[in-house]
């Protein structure tokens, strides 16, 4: 198992996020030793989905307004229909996302988080996976988008669902590990 120790990774969240999305990536990170960070548009607390339904709340750690790539190893970019949704229509969450790119760290995004990689766009050319309902939107964005439970372009995790958590946060921790990667553009 790689070790994360001084590494950190901030999720990007906001209410409507599937929940295990969020909580088994962050459990997962935060065994390897890496110290994590749930960043979103507001402070106090996000309200998660699972099952159909309004979930657990997670406290905010950071504001996207008081954080910057430089602060971070790694972006994670969890799922749930809402979540992508209400961030991809936020020019600050999208710069945020676009910034990891440019500086060619690890990111993760699984399920409809790719959404949010699509309105950044930094799709272009990248071999990715997502929920199968967003193949089109994927494709549109320029992305090589394959059916597969996790795949990795240089730094860029995706996978489609819950059931691929595994393999994601596997591969998550080992490109978070490997650090930056040079062919990771925007």
């Amino acid at each position: 198992m790689e070790n994360l120790n001084r590494k950190t990774v901030a999720i990007l969240a906001t209410n409507g996020f599937e929940e295990s999305e969020l909580k088994e990536p962050k459990i997962a990170l935060e065994e390897a030793g890496a110290d994590v960070h749930i960043v979103s548009l507001e402070s106090g607390e996000i309200k998660g989905w699972s099952n159909g339904n309004w979930s657990n709340t997670y406290k905010v750690d950071k504001t996207l307004d008081k954080v910057s790539q430089s602060d971070y190893n790694a972006l994670l970019i969890p799922g749930g229909v809402i979540n992508p949704d209400l961030l991809r229509r936020n020019d600050k969450a999208v710069s945020f996302v676009k910034s990891f790119f440019e500086n060619k760290k690890p990111v993760g995004a699984i399920c409809h988080g790719p959404w949010l990689l699509a309105e950044a766009n930094v799709l272009k050319g990248r071999k990715v996976t997502s929920y199968n309902s967003i193949k089109t939107d994927m494709i549109n964005a320029g992305a090589n988008w394959v059916d597969q439970e996790v795949v990795v372009d240089e730094g860029l995790v995706t996978s489609r669902s819950p059931k691929d958590l595994p393999a994601f946060n596997s591969k998550l921790i080992e490109e978070v590990y490997e650090g930056k990667h040079k062919l990771q553009t925007a």
